[in-house]
């Protein structure tokens, strides 16, 4: 089974859609990529909020990035996995950034790597593709930048803050990116900058212009507490836990289970 690269993302442009989900371990991310369905596994610094219950993603350490990273890219055989760039991994030097996308890839197993912004981002992108590590950019709202923007708020609403957002994608493209995820910007402005750059543009609550979707997986099979207002819930995975806790405990109680069937004997002898 082929594997997907930043060359089949190119040439989705226009021709299909991408899909992207997030995944954190080992059985979510064999689940996903056996469909043969999904082009990009993301290990989201959502981690933070979905695995540990953070309130945002500026807790989350390089090493842990990594050792979620192993265990997804262990489970995938199609799918391509980006790992994404923690808060700090790439804020200093160029030399920092580089060594910490390298860890991605060596230690991690990904395929490539997500930084988010452009301005003085822009040449620590450039080196990490000189290295040779393909690289996927992130603009609109940044989650790194929560304290900056003020809380979880649309941006690109004024013809200024568009303009930036438009202008940051074309830099990325001109830095080497294979694709640029659009987070909580208007429709308008997503279809503006998908039709101003020449690599995949891949929205979350973005607007159905894009050239490709992405959504945490949590969140739309039920496992997350908060769901921001763009995500649908295709499945409601927490409720079947519960009901299977409720009736295991139901059952241990009442001394249904565990029955012969669920239990060793030791044979008789004749």
């Amino acid at each position: 089974m082929k594997r997907i690269g930043p060359s089949d993302c190119l040439e989705a442009k226009g021709n299909r859609k991408l899909v992207m989900l997030t995944a954190y371990d080992y059985p979510t991310a064999r689940i996903i990529d056996r469909t043969g369905l999904v082009d990009i596994i993301l290990v989201g610094d959502s981690l933070g909020m979905v695995i540990q219950g953070k309130p945002n993603t500026l807790e989350v350490t390089m090493d842990q990035m990594i050792y979620h990273s192993a265990l997804v890219s262990s489970a995938t055989k199609r799918s391509m996995v980006v790992g994404d760039m923690p808060f700090m991994s790439y804020h200093t030097t160029v030399e920092d950034a580089v060594k910490n996308a390298g860890r991605f890839i060596q230690e991690g197993g990904a395929n490539a790597v997500k930084l988010e912004g452009a301005g003085n981002v822009l040449e620590k992108i450039e080196a990490i593709i000189d290295a040779g590590i393909p690289v996927m950019g992130h603009l609109g709202l940044t989650p790194q930048s929560i304290n900056k923007f003020g809380g979880w708020k649309l941006q690109g609403k004024t013809k200024d803050e568009a303009k930036r957002i438009v202008n940051d994608a074309k830099a990325l493209e001109k830095a080497g990116v294979f694709s640029i995820v659009l987070e909580m910007v208007p429709a308008e402005l997503a279809e503006e900058v998908t039709k101003q750059v020449n690599v995949p543009t891949i929205g979350i609550g973005a607007g159905p212009h894009c050239d490709g979707q992405v959504l945490v997986l949590h969140d739309i099979i039920g496992l997350t507490e908060f769901s921001p207002s763009f995500a649908k819930q295709y499945v409601n995975v927490s409720k079947a836990i519960e009901d299977a806790v409720t009736q295991f405990a139901s059952e241990v109680r009442e001394e249904v289970y565990p029955d012969a069937k669920h239990s060793f004997t030791l044979e008789k002898k004749e």
